[in-house]
């Protein structure tokens, strides 16, 4: 009888350990494994779970249940009392960071708990309707903005032998999406139970995510070697090595390069572009659904069609190897500038779950181009302070887009046209310095400044 218990038993067990085990055997492949990347991915894959268990209880406390011109009210509400102070604090994330680089995991782990105890927070706001619920909810942002520029980080430092950066960064991406695409449902089902389900699920990643912070190699930890960057490439900074007297006073300084600059700002329209879709196409969905279909599935169409696009750009991306990542730039962003303008002259639902999965496609196709660029043109000792910056730069980029987003009339041509105008804008500014960074030898020494 006994026997009989332990067999039903590991039957049951059979479909989670063996999935538990096939996704550790392909988060550890290649050397993953061995050199703590496979922690990282895992942990990212987490945090995407948690991420969106809290924007599917959010979503439905500030945007589906009332009316819409009161749900725009809310939103509106939600971003000045969220996104604005976080404008303000981004900028200062990655220094502060850069004078932590000994609590890379520490950090992590404190923004796994923080959002954790804040889950438990929202979950009283979401019920109540409290005013509580904005506070918390920029605490969750704050911290979780603050994770992805710690992990941008960590990254170049968990590297398996010959293994690219952009591969490694592909992997990782990759690995937040398809936790996303899981998670997504199994919140909306928790939604249905009840408004504060999803925040208990998402609690319950968090402090699993805690814990896996702390498992990871304690090379995360190491500054050895490593400077702060700074994101500039001006004549008055690429003037060759400082004298004696000025590294003395500047120690450890490094400009990351004139390619480097170029391919962040096109990164930042496209990254400001998807903060402007997502507000701008939530509200304006939810007005005027796509024929035949209700609000909650035409976003649902324009949302699949933006991460299935962000999955094959991340895809294409480990495929091509980091080959000519300038050139890549400046033709995916010619892609999303093109397809923005016909779907501005040819306005319809079509058009737009179109620029939504191009927009997906090459928010992922160029940021790990920028990934490449980094790894290619930026010193080791600063390598790790240029991510975690970079990262902070496009995340107010996406600030900025949703603010516009928000404000913006809903009307259609109109929304198109101003992503058109973003992309454009990024495009124009960047396409001269990125081609001519293209055809020029990649440097064989850094240049420091003063």
């Amino acid at each position: 009888m006994r026997g009989a218990v332990r067999k039903v038993g590991r039957a049951l067990r059979l479909p989670f350990t063996g999935t538990a085990r096939g996704i550790r055997k392909a988060t550890h492949a290649h050397g993953a494994g061995e050199s703590g990347l496979g922690k990282l991915i895992e942990l990212h894959a987490v945090n995407g779970a948690g991420d969106v268990m809290i924007t599917v209880a959010l979503a439905s406390t500030v945007f589906f249940s009332v009316p819409t011109d009161e749900a725009r009210g809310r939103v509106a509400l939600y971003l000045a009392i969220t996104m604005a102070p976080f404008t303000l604090l981004a900028p200062v994330i990655g220094p502060l960071l850069d004078r932590l680089p000994h609590g890379r995991r520490a950090a992590m782990a404190g923004s796994m708990l923080a959002r954790a105890l804040l889950a438990l927070v929202l979950s009283s706001a979401v019920v109540g309707g409290n005013l509580q619920l904005y506070p918390a909810a920029l605490g969750v942002l704050v911290a979780s903005k603050a994770y992805g520029v710690v992990r941008s980080a960590v990254v170049p430092r968990l590297l398996p032998p010959r293994f690219s950066l952009v591969k490694a960064n592909s992997r990782v991406t990759l690995a937040g999406l398809l936790a996303t695409g899981v998670a997504a449902p199994v919140g909306a089902g928790l939604q249905a139970i009840g408004p504060r389900w999803p925040l208990f699920g998402a609690f319950v990643l968090y402090v699993s995510g805690m814990f896996l912070s702390f498992s990871m190699p304690r090379t995360v930890d190491s500054a050895k070697g490593e400077s702060r960057a700074l994101l500039a490439a001006d004549e008055n900074h690429l003037h060759g090595p400082v004298r004696r007297q000025e590294r003395q006073r500047r120690p450890g300084l490094r400009t990351v390069g004139p390619a480097v600059t170029h391919a962040l700002g096109a990164n930042a329209s496209l990254k400001c572009l998807s903060g402007f879709l997502i507000f701008f196409l939530a509200f304006l969905l939810r007005e005027h659904p796509m024929t035949g279909q209700s609000a909650a599935v035409s976003l649902g169409i324009v949302g699949v069609s933006a991460g299935a696009g962000n999955a094959l750009g991340t895809a294409v991306g480990a495929w091509l190897k980091a080959r000519a990542p300038e050139v890549i730039i400046v033709t995916v962003v010619a892609v999303v500038l093109g397809v923005a303008v016909l779907s501005a002259v040819f306005f319809g639902a079509v058009m737009t779950a179109c620029l939504a999965a191009v927009a997906g496609f090459a928010q992922a196709l160029s940021k790990l181009s920028l990934d490449a660029t980094i790894q290619r043109d930026v010193p080791e000792a600063v390598r790790t302070s240029a991510f975690a910056r970079s990262e902070t730069l496009l995340q107010v980029a996406w600030v900025v887009g949703g603010a516009i987003g928000i404000a913006l009339p809903l009307v259609g041509v109109l929304g198109m046209s101003v992503a058109a105008a973003i992309v454009g804008v990024g495009w124009l500014t960047t396409v001269r310095g990125l081609l001519s960074a293209s055809h020029s030898p990649t440097p064989t020494s850094p240049a420091h400044i003063t």
